[in-house]
């Protein structure tokens, strides 16, 4: 599936699968364009023209070169030395690409109208670009950080990451369940740390919120062992068997879910688009038994070409 093909708005409306709705966008290549020169014929509409020029590879390949040297432009904006030496033509380019992108999305929305606004990641660009467009003085001086989002108009732009957020928002219900699971997982555990340890040691295990974020650490298996396993153990000998059941469920067991989950979401996103471009791929019924009865009157015309050839030299 072609970037352009994927990001066309007026695509037919994407069939939700999955627990998370994931919608998978792919059309058909357009009746309209000439196989020979990839153009749409005169006689396609105006907005249909338009839209198949905006999303041809040529132009996505540009504007993905644009994103990543806006990219280099904002990061090297943060050096006050670059900028000192640099820095009015840093500030030039920024806004040259910034009309750029402008001019991408007015041309985008005048070829798709309304429909432009039925495509999240279209949506997406959009509001990235009009972030940029806000004054960054006053109140909204805080705006002009937020100027590196444009960077992220790259996932926008390259199929595969496409499908890497898309699974990730499909696996948000099963992330869910698993966070709920967890959220039990630490509250018990919050409950009895507090209850066995908070006494002597009440900056870690003080209250339950104390506790929440101790167990936190832990999780993480950042300093837990000489930073507050060991203190802990040296106090309450038992103490172990409590961290190391906390571990082994909470590190090695929940946070594997999490992978598990995720994994299983992107390849279920990518199985949905390669079945979406194979149905694409495949002729329709109809299309197929007209092309058989056609090729069918053309076999019967041949034969009865044949047969008064035959007819004529016979007689």
């Amino acid at each position: 599936m072609t970037t352009a093909a994927a990001r066309l708005p007026y695509a037919p409306a994407p069939r939700a699968t999955g627990p998370g709705r994931r919608a998978t966008s792919c059309r058909r290549p357009s009746a309209a364009m000439n196989a020979a020169t990839d153009e749409p014929p005169p006689s396609a509409p105006w907005r249909t023209r338009l839209a198949e020029r905006i999303e041809r590879p040529a132009m996505q390949k540009a504007l993905i070169a644009l994103i990543l040297l806006n990219a280099v432009i904002l990061g090297l904006e943060t050096s006050p030395a670059v900028m000192d030496r640099w820095g009015g033509l840093l500030v030039r380019l920024d806004r040259l690409i910034l009309a750029v992108f402008v001019m991408e999305i007015v041309l985008r929305l005048v070829a798709h109208g309304a429909r432009f606004f039925r495509d999240p990641w279209s949506v997406f660009d959009f509001v990235v670009v009009a972030i940029a467009l806000v004054p960054s003085s006053g109140p909204f001086a805080v705006l002009r950080a937020l100027r590196v989002l444009r960077v992220l108009r790259l996932m926008t732009m390259v199929p595969s990451m496409r499908r890497v957020v898309g699974g990730l928002l499909a696996a948000i219900p099963g992330l869910g369940s698993v966070f709920g699971v967890m959220a039990l997982i630490f509250y018990v555990a919050s409950v009895m740390a507090t209850k066995l340890f908070g006494e002597r040691f009440p900056e870690w295990f003080g209250s339950i919120g104390h506790s929440a974020y101790t167990l936190f650490q832990v999780m993480t298996l950042e300093s837990w062992s000489m930073g507050i396993a060991r203190p802990v153990i040296e106090a309450y000998p038992y103490a172990w068997a409590f961290f190391i059941p906390f571990i082994l469920i909470a590190t090695f067991t929940m946070l594997n879910l999490f992978i598990a989950v995720i994994v299983n979401a992107i390849q279920s996103e990518h199985a949905a688009e390669l079945e979406a471009a194979q149905a694409g791929a495949a002729p329709a019924p109809a299309d197929a038994a007209a092309r058989l009865g056609e090729e069918v009157a053309a076999l019967r015309a041949e034969i009865g070409a044949l047969r008064g050839l035959l007819e004529r030299r016979d007689g």
